[in-house]
């Protein structure tokens, strides 16, 4: 699993935020990486939201950024190595589900020596990463900030995935999934799939005002079937780029995953609430028409009728989808005075635990860690599929003993990602038990 830290922990270890990215994120949430041009490199995709003086103050917070099960980014995905056969899993990865992810975040924590979360904050599928926590931890978490997000998916939603979905399988490059043995991947699949995609997180209002009929060329002896206009250009360069950053099975699985979400649909959810002591703040943008506030607002609804605190606004913005990652007026002030508001009663026993490891930047103080971790055993079917390591002292691996094992990362071996290139420095804790490799990257975050 990879992840990002940002700011100090605290002596009591109660200022934890925890980011929950969306279906396209990665661990790597705000500031530059060393070597970064801040003029012509972009920040982290959530700079906006993380960092001194913002919502999420690091002058404040610490903030822990993961890359998600079953992405592309580093943390174990369908283009993970299977130790038994020495072969990416292609689409022999298990379909997963949103508990599955946040057992992953569990684990993490459990890995930080991190008890509670003072926040867990998360936008468009992060956002329903938090509702899901809540739900199987209510007593995890003091405050939940559910930005442009569902409990269930609308029929048009599942529509458009599936249309994504079916550009990429059907593309001739696909080969089932393998096309890695062959070299190649779907590109045209994938590329036609974010173009699509693409537009449901704009707003109509948004392209009107950006693009309105501009053309490259004039007159009605130019015109062409290639693209012309330049909204059709920017589509372009939004599918190509997508194809630099992402892989077409991440996608299949995390599309899907999002379809099947419907956490309100169990019926422990009413005894699992009870009492549930997490303060909601939920939020949606008036242009948003994939995710729209009547979703926002059905999700509150349904929190409050568990007796839940659970606020919901809804933002005027044009930028449609994409305004959780923006600042329309209102919107980060929003997020930041909940979370400056005064905290409430501590949620459990802090245990004392271990700092986690490794060491701050000398010039900033930041730290970014990545942890890869190899198979241990829990007991059960858990060590039959030599999944994680038994938790105790100086212990750590990518899943933890807690109660609920999710079906689909209990099928998951727990290997380690191939090292990329680039990293500074890798070192060995003496303090691990063998088989766990920390891999640490420090660098200045913020300039």
């Amino acid at each position: 699993m990879v992840y990002e830290t940002y700011g100090e922990l605290s002596p009591a270890r109660d200022n934890v935020v925890f980011i929950c990215h969306a279906l396209t994120g990665d661990a790597h949430a705000a500031g530059y990486r060393r070597g970064e041009d801040p003029h012509t490199a972009k920040p982290g995709w959530w700079d906006r939201m993380i960092g001194p003086g913002k919502p999420v103050d690091t002058d404040r917070f610490f903030v822990v950024a993961p890359n998600i099960l079953g992405g592309c980014s580093g943390t174990t995905g369908p283009m993970s190595i299977d130790p038994a056969t020495g072969e990416p899993r292609y689409l022999d990865f298990p379909l997963l589900h949103v508990s599955d992810l946040v057992a992953c975040h569990r684990r993490l924590l459990d890995h930080l020596g991190v008890e509670t979360l003072y926040a867990a904050v998360g936008g468009s599928m992060g956002g329903m990463q938090v509702l899901q926590w809540v739900i199987e931890e209510p007593r995890r978490l003091e405050r939940a900030v559910v930005v442009a997000a569902s409990a269930r998916l609308s029929a048009e939603n599942i529509a458009f995935s599936s249309v994504a979905r079916q550009a990429i399988m059907a593309d001739p490059e696909f080969h089932g999934g393998r096309y890695a043995e062959r070299g190649v991947v779907p590109r045209h699949g994938q590329k036609v799939a974010r173009m699509m995609a693409h537009i449901t997180y704009v707003s109509p209002e948004s392209l009107e005002t950006r693009f309105d009929h501009q053309r490259d060329s004039s007159g009605d002896d130019q015109w062409r079937l290639e693209p012309d206009f330049e909204v059709e250009h920017y589509l372009q360069h939004q599918g190509e780029t997508f194809l630099g950053r992402f892989d077409s099975l991440s996608y299949l699985y995390l599309t899907r995953l999002m379809d099947y979400f419907d956490p309100f649909a169990d019926e422990p959810v009413a005894e699992r609430l009870a009492g549930c002591p997490t303060r909601f703040q939920v939020t949606s943008f008036s242009s948003d028409w994939r995710f729209d506030t009547a979703q926002s607002a059905r999700l509150t609804e349904q929190l409050q009728k568990q007796g839940v605190d659970a606020d919901h606004a809804e933002i005027h913005s044009p930028y449609g989808h994409d305004s959780f990652l923006l600042d329309p007026p209102g919107y980060l002030d929003r997020v930041a005075t909940f979370l400056q508001a005064p905290k409430a009663s501590p949620l459990v026993e802090q245990r004392g635990a271990p700092a986690p490891n490794g060491r701050r930047d000398p010039v900033t103080g930041a730290s970014v860690r990545r942890c890869h971790v190899v198979a241990g055993g829990l007991g059960g079917a858990a060590r039959q599929a030599n999944l994680g390591v038994n938790r105790g002292a100086g212990e750590c691996g990518p899943f933890g003993g807690v109660p609920h094992i999710p079906g689909a990362v209990r099928r998951l071996l727990g290997e380690s990602q191939p090292r990329e290139e680039g990293h500074r420095r890798v070192c060995r804790r003496r303090s691990a038990r063998p088989g766990c490799r920390h891999q640490r990257v420090r660098r200045p975050l913020y300039r």
